[in-house]
């Protein structure tokens, strides 16, 4: 309320005009007329009146009771200044006002107008710092209520300039306070200028939050970080500040570091992959692999939390505000101090502490490792891994075979301890000795057999058998199994034997020779089918081939597998240990004999008619006429017969004949 109402309300009575001084001195007069009439307008407390009385038509607002010492012109002049003295403002828009009184109920802002306004101390609850005499933005409701009172409104004004604000404060990164009004899931509702902004708990701050209940009611400053301008969402961190805080301390403390250097820290965090060390406002990284010369699984065996330790600065990242710490390099490095008479060739005992497909590392020191690669764990050729020989944590003793100081590397054997069988390999498995081999692996030329530990073996697959005919070694035998050989050649540069398998048995085919002859004819029975024939399996475990044509039967039809049938030998190769056979033939020589035998007897029989008309002619002479003409009938019926035997006998030739010629051709064509 200004000085001038004050004075009015306290009857000061028109006081002498004065010099234009000041702007309330001058507006007196007009300050004391509207209190004056002030009770016409104010409603009672206790009765509530409907109707605001107006104001008679004819009262002279000239006469206030009592005796005035202004002129009409003067007094026009103090109304129109005391007028201008007011700020110009229109309902329904927003305007900045100066905080004049604060209670915990109320607060009261001066906007320049006839009178102050009275706002609920509840909007500037976001503010708790709020003081006489802050600047504060106010939407005007009303110029003017029914009691004369200026109507203002500090929630709306924020309502309105919000997204404004809330706009210009995240384009300029700017630090906003705002009001923790309650929980809600993954994070906290904060009140940012009337907004309801979302805090994510992951952005409340640096360490994770557990009690997210301890942060309601509470004040806090924030920055915009993200805004969603479609759906009104407006997303804050407190985590940002502090980060921003961190990052300023990191980046002096960074410039102050050097390679080398060595500072006190405390572990801070423990991780599979390192350790994180406090250095004082600034976390460095002890990776696994710096934190000792030996091996480990986990930094726990090393380090404990909170644990003071000595590190040396390995690398530092200006941009990335990263550095990188060493825990191991403070101490002398294992190789420096390895044993000077360490030579190649001297027994070393250690213990495995890595193992791949390809060898084991083994620690012989802290820190000072071997490498056994897999071909030096065993004598033996075959393709293994090293999970077939050792195990982490083995405790073995190897052979030195390589030694560099410099690079600090180190190869080490372990099948050097053991004598080489290849040693004495002529003495061991001279050529034709028998032995008893494992089968380790095939091929389609051979199967591959481990005699023992280092001593390996081929089979080829032309050695497996005398009589068989093997298409594979799979169908012979399987790996694992335990099989008989005999030596055939020894190559000690390629570290392999040439063994058999069938040369354990004497060579059948010198039997066969005199059992399989050719013409003889045997049981057999179809075992499978070939191109342009059939595998036939004769006795003693030998088999033959049979061509599909001469697998046809006396019937016409063509022979089955599983068939047993009588076969003659057409063909015999000792050399090539090669049987070829036919059913065919079989039927087709006992045709040919009975037409053999049948032709035979013809002949038989006409040299018998021959030698009866010669007897016939030589006593011809002796008889008498009518022997004569019986006998001319006889001989004329006998010449008759003999034609007839003739014609007959032509005509099966002939039939004979075609048929020969036709098999002669298929003959042809199948060899």
């Amino acid at each position: 309320m200004s000085e001038i109402e004050a004075n009015a309300n306290n009857g000061i009575e028109n006081p002498a005009p004065q010099p234009e001084e000041t702007v309330n001195q001058e507006a007196m007069p007009e300050a004391k007329v509207e209190t004056e009439t002030a009770p016409e307008v104010v409603e009672p407390k206790a009765k509530k009146i409907k109707k605001r009385p107006e104001p008679p038509q004819d009262f002279d607002w000239e006469d206030t009771g009592k005796k005035a010492h202004y002129k009409k012109d003067d007094l026009e002049k103090l109304q129109d200044l005391y007028v201008k003295t007011f700020s110009s403002i229109a309902e329904k828009e927003v305007v900045e006002g100066t905080v004049v009184s604060i209670n915990p109920r109320e607060v009261v802002v001066n906007i320049g107008f006839k009178s102050d306004a009275v706002i609920p101390a509840a909007e500037f609850k976001y503010n708790p710092d709020l003081k006489v005499g802050d600047k504060v933005e106010v939407y005007v409701e009303s110029q003017e209520d029914r009691t004369g009172q200026l109507i203002l409104s500090h929630k709306k004004a924020r309502l309105l300039r919000a997204w404004e604000r809330v706009n210009e404060a995240y384009d300029n990164q700017e630090i906003i306070k705002g009001y923790v009004k309650s929980r809600t899931k993954g994070g906290l509702i904060v009140d940012v200028f009337g907004i309801e902004a979302f805090l994510p708990g992951s952005q409340i701050d640096v360490k994770p939050i557990r009690d997210y209940d301890a942060y309601v009611d509470k004040v806090m400053e924030f920055k915009v970080v993200k805004i969603n301008h479609e759906y009104k969402n407006v997303v804050v961190s407190h985590k940002a500040l502090i980060e921003d805080e961190l990052e300023a301390q990191k980046a002096e403390i960074i410039a102050k570091l050097e390679k080398g250097q060595i500072l006190e820290g405390t572990v801070k965090n423990i991780t599979s992959y390192g350790v994180f060390i406090d250095l004082g406002g600034v976390d460095g990284l002890i990776h696994i692999t710096d934190l000792s010369w030996g091996r480990i699984n986990h930094p726990e065996e090393v380090v404990q939390l909170d644990q003071k330790l000595q590190v040396v600065i390995l690398d530092f990242d200006d941009s990335k505000k990263r550095i990188a710490l060493g825990l191991k390099q403070l101490t002398p490095h294992p190789w420096d101090s390895l044993d000077p008479d360490l030579k190649v060739g001297d027994k070393v005992k250690g213990k495995v502490v890595v193992l791949a497909d390809y060898g084991a590392f083994v620690e012989i020191a802290p820190g000072v490792e071997g490498l056994i690669h897999v071909s030096e764990m065993s004598w033996s050729q075959h393709l293994r891994t090293a999970h077939d020989f050792l195990k982490v944590g083995d405790e073995v003793e190897a052979v030195i075979l390589t030694l560099d100081r410099e690079q600090r590397k180190m190869s080490l054997g372990i099948k050097q301890l053991i004598p080489d069988p290849w040693n004495n390999i002529k003495e061991k498995y001279p050529i034709g000795s028998k032995h008893t081999a494992t089968v380790r692996n095939f091929t389609n030329f051979g199967i591959f057999v481990e005699l023992e530990e280092g001593v390996d073996g081929l089979i080829h697959i032309s050695d497996l058998s005398w009589s068989k005919k093997i298409k594979h070694p799979a169908e012979f035998t399987k790996i694992g199994e335990k099989i008989d050989v005999v030596v055939l050649d020894v190559d000690i540069e390629s570290r392999r034997l040439s063994l058999g398998h069938k040369q354990l048995e004497e060579n059948p085919w010198d039997v066969f020779e005199s059992i399989f002859t050719l013409g003889s004819i045997h049981k057999g029975t179809i075992t499978g089918k070939q191109d342009k024939g059939y595998v036939v399996a004769l006795p003693y475990g030998v088999e033959a081939y049979c061509p599909a044509r001469q697998a046809v039967k006396e019937n016409g039809e063509e022979a089955k597998i599983d068939e047993t049938l009588d076969f003659k030998v057409v063909e015999f190769s000792k050399e090539n240990r090669k049987i070829v056979v036919s059913h065919s033939r079989i039927h087709q020589d006992i045709k040919e004999a009975e037409k053999a035998k049948e032709n035979e007897k013809n002949k038989a029989e006409k040299e018998s008619a021959k030698s009866a008309i010669k007897k016939i002619k030589d006593n011809i002479e002796k008889t008498t006429l009518g022997d004569i003409e019986a006998l001319a009938a006889l001989k004329e019926e006998m010449l008759e017969e003999e034609k007839a035997r003739l014609e007959a006998r032509a005509k099966k030739a002939k039939s004979s004949s075609k048929s020969e010629n036709k098999e002669s051709s298929e003959e042809k064509s199948e060899e």
